[in-house]
């Protein structure tokens, strides 16, 4: 825990834990052995001025660990699950610093929004912008007598910055079917290391490496970022049965505090192998 602390302030390598914690560094090693198999921290060997060191760095920004199980929680509740490819918009606005690449790099000519139209964007695994929004169209195929009790939506995301920069907030809202779910700020855009997804070449420029995995949670109480309240929002309020589809809409407000724009991941690219996951938890009336 010690560890997870300090790693909080930054990466460290072996040594500086060492040196923090006042412990040898065989036992340092022991323990970052422990959370770097259990994904609980990352690391990276870099050149030292003799061999090389192992840089260590959070992998999570929260963890929550529940403990017991709900016992009120319906026995027949069903899952509707979908992935949407982040290339997939129905809908955009950008404004530079904006682009779209793969593993292969840039697949359209950067800050230049008129491409973010071309066809080629279904092949997106990485797209980014330093203003507006991305809107996607999930399609909602359940009863219409089903009861929906809980929806997520699950994504990689961090801020957009030139390059990159840890210390780039931006504030980014969701908003679902037309309806402001809450604003989390991001606190930078990482690329300190390569993506664990990333392609060779593209780890290898200066350019956004990797995000944060964030969930959104919208139940018949309350919404919440991993699972920490957002706003008070409720699934009712969604009005998800009026509709065969939900629209999701992730972008900066035009009057944010922090316009840091953001940055999307998909399933090959950063850390975390998924697209724009959304599950809806639903049983019948």
């Amino acid at each position: 825990m010690k560890i997870i602390y300090l790693l909080n302030k930054g990466t460290m390598n072996i040594h500086e834990l060492s040196e923090n914690l006042d412990k040898p560094v065989s036992t340092i090693a022991a323990h970052v052995k422990v959370l770097e198999d259990s994904g609980l921290i990352l690391t990276e060997l870099r050149p030292a001025t003799r061999g090389a060191m192992k840089v260590c760095a959070r992998n999570f920004d929260d963890i929550h660990i529940q403990l017991n199980a709900i016992k009120d929680q319906a026995k027949d509740n069903k899952y509707y699950e979908l992935e949407m490819p982040i290339g997939q918009y129905v809908d955009f606005f950008v404004a530079p610093t904006c682009g779209i690449a793969n593993h292969d790099g840039l697949i359209i000519p950067e800050d230049e929004p008129v491409h973010f139209y071309s066809p080629v964007r279904a092949n997106a695994q990485l797209i980014w912008t330093r203003k507006g929004y991305f809107e996607y169209k999930f399609p909602i195929a359940i009863p219409e007598e089903t009861k929906i009790n809980e929806l997520q939506i699950s994504l990689e995301i961090c801020s957009e910055a030139p390059n990159y920069d840890h210390n780039w907030p931006s504030d980014i809202t969701v908003w679902l079917n037309g309806v402001d779910i809450g604003t989390w700020t991001s606190p930078g855009d990482y690329g300190d290391r390569p993506g664990k997804l990333n392609s060779l070449a593209w780890s290898e420029t200066t350019s956004t490496q990797y995000g944060v995995l964030k969930t959104w949670k919208v139940t018949h109480h309350k919404t919440t970022i991993d699972d920490i309240h957002l706003s008070d929002i409720k699934i009712n309020d969604l009005n998800l049965l009026d509709h065969q589809f939900l629209t999701f809409r992730i972008g900066i407000k035009d009057d944010s505090v922090h316009k840091g724009g953001f940055n999307l991941f998909g399933r090959e690219f950063g850390d975390h192998p998924q697209d724009i996951k959304l599950k809806i938890t639903c049983n019948q009336k």
